[in-house]
């Protein structure tokens, strides 16, 4: 079943279990994977339950799988990088309508004015 899916899918699921060590998320019919506690998001968590509960819906990133078992590991938190990069790009392409520059393209000016 390992054939379904690979390291990198990202995949929906839904959360079939939580423990403190982390949830367990159902990908269909015969495949389940753990989210690590560590990969729930981004900063340190305390209490798994403050972030996700049984039967909350979550895309998830596969990030290793087990073949000879059949287990996948996922991230949730891997995914949060992704959210902020497709948040940003849209900002960086405007970035000259607004009249932001890098501070590389700044610096020859300031030298300018501070002389």
């Amino acid at each position: 079943m390992s054939e379904k899916f690979q390291i990198g899918d990202i995949v929906e699921g839904v959360i079939t279990g939580v423990q403190p060590y982390g949830a367990f998320v159902s990908m269909g019919e015969r495949a389940q994977g753990l989210v690590h506690i560590s990969e729930v998001t981004n900063g340190y968590v305390k209490n798994i339950n403050d972030h996700v509960k049984e039967g909350d819906q979550v895309k998830v990133k596969i990030i290793e799988i087990d073949q000879s078992e059949n287990k996948y590991a996922l991230s949730i938190r891997a995914l949060e990088g992704e959210k902020q990069e497709a948040a940003i790009n849209p900002i960086l392409e405007k970035e000259g309508e607004h009249g932001f520059h890098t501070l590389k393209d700044k610096l020859k000016e300031w030298i300018k004015q501070s002389e």
